[in-house]
């Protein structure tokens, strides 16, 4: 039986501790009407889209405010400031044109009553008539119990800051 298998069993049956060590990841995809080398050039972070969130996701997630440092090379890190804390984001892969990765190095900020989080990609893909998928992923560690409760709300808060940045970055890429 796989370690997931167990965390799951065990999550079933109502151990929260086995199941609370294993990190989810939530992935959402997006088409691009640009080619891959366009999609690089404006891959943004949450907290460098201009203007303030939409009022859902200001309610559920901490509030962005800038990004300071670097983060176009392995090993570069960038400090993602937000209204009431920080997260040290230290890029892990990259592969231009294709995949960025990065952890969470660092974690001073509240979110989501205890999740902690512990990563992010981005993923492009090249489609046919010149457009690109692009997924955001999302990996974090979270407290909430029971599971099989928060889980689904956590995916859904998750997808809809995903689309939130996606759409950001389709908004400014497209209209170049």
């Amino acid at each position: 039986m796989t370690h997931e298998m167990k965390a799951a069993v065990a999550e079933d049956l109502g151990d929260s501790t086995a199941a609370a060590d294993q990190p989810s990841s939530i992935v959402t995809r997006m088409n691009f009407a640009a080619s891959p080398a366009q999609v690089w050039k404006g891959l943004l972070f949450y907290e460098e889209i201009g203007g303030r969130p939409p009022t859902h996701l200001r309610l559920l997630l901490p509030v962005p405010i800038r990004t300071e440092g670097k983060v176009s090379q392995v090993g570069g890190e960038a400090m993602c400031l937000y209204e009431g804390g920080h997260l040290l984001k230290r890029v892990t892969r990259i592969d231009p044109g294709h995949f960025y990765e990065f952890e969470v190095a660092e974690q001073a900020l509240s979110v989501g009553g205890g999740m902690r989080l512990s990563g992010g990609r981005y993923t492009l893909r090249e489609l046919a008539d010149g457009l690109t998928e692009v997924a955001v992923e999302t990996r974090y560690l979270s407290t909430r119990w029971p599971r099989w409760f928060w889980r689904p709300l956590e995916k859904l808060v998750c997808h809809w800051f995903h689309r939130y940045l996606l759409r950001s970055m389709r908004l400014a890429i497209e209209s170049q």
